[in-house]
């Protein structure tokens, strides 16, 4: 009687869609990238715009992925959601992607343990301000697992947003990190946003979501 092994679930990840762009936030804003968005998040910030990942996505062997990640012979790869790291099986991908020698970063709520999560990462940590409806998710013993190559983001939806944001800066010592601000669109007005980096000063990089100035809100870019 000849035995079928059964897939190794922790082998295999549901993934929402990987695809070639250019990078539109963060410290590597820019670069051509590839994505790989996984499937599933256990938060509902009230302006997300990837809430088609909360649900569908098709399961794929991390060896799948890889070798998919490997035929746009990228120099970024960029690991998201949803959150990614609701399925536990993604810090293998993360672990495999930087053996195969890419620069890679996690884009993370921060609201899962990070602990474990492969030091060379660039984990980019959206701490979630009151206006997300989150903001009681936050882990913020995630900071202990920061390096010093890690960056801290928020989405501001208006001024009481900001003035939070920099109460949180001065309480926990954030400017330790790149601190990234960026207004939610449709709800804050970068300009208002850049007036109040100007005349406050808060240690941080404000930035807008380059993709979307080229692409619109179409997925997959």
């Amino acid at each position: 009687m000849t035995i079928v092994s059964k897939p190794n679930r922790s082998e295999r990840l549901r993934i929402t869609e990987i695809f070639y762009s250019i990078q539109g936030e963060s410290n590597s804003v820019g670069w051509p990238t590839v994505f790989v968005r996984l499937t599933g998040c256990p938060l509902r910030c009230q302006y997300c715009d990837t809430a088609y990942a909360f649900h569908g996505g098709d399961w794929r062997d991390i060896s799948d992925v890889i070798d998919e990640v490997a035929s746009y012979k990228p120099r970024y790869v960029t690991v998201t959601g949803g959150e990614p790291l609701a399925q536990r099986p993604c810090l293998k991908l993360l672990e495999q992607l930087c053996d195969a020698g890419y620069q890679v970063s996690l884009e993370t709520s921060g609201a899962i343990d990070l602990a474990t999560v492969d030091p060379r990462v660039v984990k980019v940590m959206d701490l979630k301000t009151p206006g997300s409806k989150e903001v009681a998710r936050n882990r913020w013993q995630n900071l202990e697992y920061l390096n010093e190559h890690d960056q801290i983001k928020f989405v501001l939806c208006s001024r009481q947003d900001f003035d939070w944001m920099c109460q949180q800066i001065a309480q926990h010592e954030l400017d330790r990190w790149q601190v990234l601000a960026s207004p939610s669109a449709d709800e804050l007005d970068p300009r208002d946003l850049a007036e109040w980096v100007l005349a406050d000063r808060p240690p941080i990089r404000m930035q807008l979501q380059l993709h979307k100035f080229i692409w619109g809100d179409v997925a997959g870019h």
